[in-house]
């Protein structure tokens, strides 16, 4: 191997190494009576509730889910995340 090989992967990790310090930002957090909550909290609290919320429409149309043991964690999950873009980036 040459020394090209060497400078190209130090140019490259110089030119990447800015967006490894992306997250290094301030946390967001939401003000609820004074006290500072992290946003994903509210977010996972707002999702459980969604989620219990859609149960309750499964149930109410008869539909059965085959794995709920899968299912209900990755349905909150997913209104976890859905409602973390849509609030908060």
């Amino acid at each position: 191997m040459t020394g090209h090989g060497d400078q190209r992967f130090v140019r490259y990790a110089f030119a990447f190494a800015p967006l490894l310090l992306v997250g290094c930002g301030r946390a967001p957090a939401v003000d609820i009576l004074g006290s500072f909550f992290p946003a994903w909290l509210i977010c996972l609290v707002a999702a459980i509730l969604f989620t219990a919320i859609g149960r309750c429409v499964l149930l109410r149309f008869n539909l059965q889910v085959a794995l709920p043991v899968i299912f209900y964690p990755s349905f909150t999950a997913f209104f976890t995340f859905a409602l973390w873009l849509i609030f908060f980036h």
